[in-house]
Order: C-alpha cells, then structure tokens, then sequence
C-alpha cells in the first residue's frame, strides 16, 4: 500500500460533492481519479478538483494498481455489484447508504469483504454529528439502564427529491424508508446497542405524491410522474431481548416542519434520552424529584459527511476496525427489507440474520 491512501470515487454528480472534504482534509488520503457515466459531469467535477485520471467505465479503477479505496457515491440498486467488483480487485470500500437495498445483496458484499480481507463501511454520516458522539458516549456509561423501547422519525413536509435516481425503484429500491429511513434507523440502533430484530410490523404507502398538483418544495417541480416508490413508511420492530422500536419517514407528510424533523425517543430503565436535543430524563425516586439535563456540546469541527471519510482513512492506514461495521447495516436493511415484506404480505414478518 502506498504511504498516502489513493481514492477513486465512482458517481461524482450526487454526494460525492460533500465527500471531497473529507478526503481533501484526510492526512492520510486523497482522491486520484473519479468515473462517473455522465460525461459531462465527469469532466466539469475532474476540472474543479484538479484531477485528470477520469473515466464512464468503473472497472478502469478497480484494475488500477494505484487506487487503494473505493468510494462508492451511485444510485442504490448499483452499489452491491460494484462493491463487491471493488472488494474483489483488492479495494478498501466505502460506500454510501444504504449499503444495498436488500439484506442479501448485503450478505454478498459482506462475503466478498471476508475473501478480500479488505476494509468495508457503509456512510452512515448522522453518527458522526456532534450530538451523535456526544450522545452515544453517554448511553454508553449505563445512565439509561436497559433501553427497552424507542421512538424515532424523519420527516418531511412537501420535500421530494425530483431526480429520478430517488423515486424509481429501478434505480432507488424504494422511496424514504430506504432513502431516509436507514439514516434515523441505523442512528437509533446504534445508541440501542443494536439488539437483535426478530419481526416488524409495518406500511409502505404512497398517498400525497398522488395529488393532483402535488410539488416538492425544494425544487417547486412537480413530482414526476415516473415516479413507483411509497412517500411514506412507518414500521413497529421487536428485538430478541425484548426491547420495542416505532418508526415513521416521510417525503411528504402534512407535518409542521420546515425542513426535516429529526427526531429520536429513547426510554430505559434508569433513564430517558432524546435526539438531537441531547437531553437525558431521569427520576431521583428517594426525593421523588424529575430532573432533565443536557449535554453540553462543542461545535463541530467538520461536516459529517466529510468526518466519515476522514475516519475510514484513518481506519484504513491504522489498521483499525470499520468505523460502520456492514453486519449493523445488515440488521439496518433488514427491518426496513421488512417493512416492505410487512406492507405486502398485511400483517407481522419474522426477520433471520
């Protein structure tokens, strides 16, 4: 392996926009060469960045000794093959969420990490928030107790995203539950301590994109008409150590917000916590006194997106584990796999990990 990490991004168009940071600020990395199917694109990205070594065709990076990570910024349903084409010709991966949209493309990915021997993480970029960090290293000194239930929900009003690489399924695999669902999902499995799901109970409707009229306020387009994903996803999950979760996504929700509400509920048996306000609850049961308290955070020092890829640099040249192990993206897509399952077959479906 070379001294620095090289990285070549495949899809520049989309997020990789807010990756380039990171690598840009990584010591230990920096971006090489980028591919991308739209010429175009490709060219005026290559022209900002300062980089040549371009090509539409990923299989140029995958042969390329040079390029030691692969960062994987597609649609969806294209990052299982080329992740598992990248692990194969020797690539570290890091791939943007969901890592695929079914837990058996994960499975695969996560067989071919194990042949590879290479580093796997999936970009998961609301666990590097300040509020996240900050959280999570609470919960994790026992101040809830067992967390045995949690509520969680993203959602937006009249906020589609118009492009169709998010609203057909042949490009997306689904509409938020997938798109940002794995976000506040794999967040709250995270502080939870990911327990085991066992079933889900959930829908997967598309009700107001329907509208006659109905636009997305981000762009004023209305939503196209090509579009076969659900606007709106709500699911209940039991785990093995019995613990409960509910969960609600939307694009499209009559919900006064004027972005996205963000929201996470956790209740355990020492204590409460809540996110992104960072507040924990607990009772004193001795003066019978309810106290809140919040914790103090410091700014952030780098935008998530871009933190996430200084961290799997830094994971890579040391030698450390994946920073978003793919077996807790696996339980992720899982529960949302089965929100789908769930919505089709009318009733509660077992999940096997």
């Amino acid at each position: 392996m070379s001294e620095t990490l090289k990285v070549g991004i495949i899809g520049v168009g989309g997020i990789a926009r807010s990756h380039m940071p990171g690598w840009q600020a990584s010591e230990h990395a920096e971006v090489v060469a980028g591919c991308d199917i739209n010429e175009e694109i490709l060219q005026k990205w290559g022209q900002a960045n300062g980089i040549t070594r371009l090509t539409t065709d990923p299989e140029d990076l995958f042969r390329d000794p040079d390029i030691d990570i692969i960062d994987i910024c597609t649609p969806n349903m294209y990052h299982a093959s080329l992740a598992i084409a990248a692990l194969e010709a020797g690539k570290h991966v890091l791939c943007e969420k969901p890592l695929a949209p079914t837990p058996q493309e994960i499975r695969e990915i996560i067989a071919a990490r194990d042949r590879s021997g290479k580093l796997l993480m999936t970009a998961q970029h609301f666990r590097f928030m300040g509020t996240s960090r900050a959280l999570k290293a609470e919960i994790d000194t026992g101040v809830l107790g067992d967390v045995y239930h949690a509520r969680c929900w993203m959602l937006r009003r009249a906020a589609l995203p118009t492009r169709l690489s998010f609203v057909m399924k042949q490009h997306s695999g689904g509409g938020p539950c997938i798109d940002i669902g794995v976000h506040i999902l794999d967040l709250t499995l995270w502080l939870m301590g990911h327990p085991k799901p066992v079933a889900v109970t959930g829908v997967a409707r598309n009700e107001l994109a329907r509208h006659q009229g109905a636009f997305s306020s981000w762009t004023m387009q209305p939503v196209p008409e090509e579009m076969d994903v659900e606007d709106f996803a709500a699911a209940f999950v039991r785990f093995e150590n019995g613990a409960t979760l509910i969960l609600e996504v939307s694009w499209m929700l009559h919900h006064n917000t004027p972005t996205a509400d963000r929201q996470i509920w956790l209740y355990g048996t020492e204590g409460g916590a809540h996110w992104p306000s960072c507040e924990i609850m607990r009772t004193n049961y001795e003066t019978k006194q309810l106290y809140t308290c919040t914790l103090q955070l410091t700014q952030d020092t780098m935008e998530p997106h871009a933190l996430e890829c200084v961290e799997f640099a830094r994971a890579v040249a040391e030698g450390a584990p994946s920073p978003v192990p793919p077996e807790e993206s696996l339980s992720v897509m899982a529960i949302l796999d089965g929100v789908y399952r769930s919505q089709r077959e009318g009733g509660e479906v077992k999940i096997d990990l």
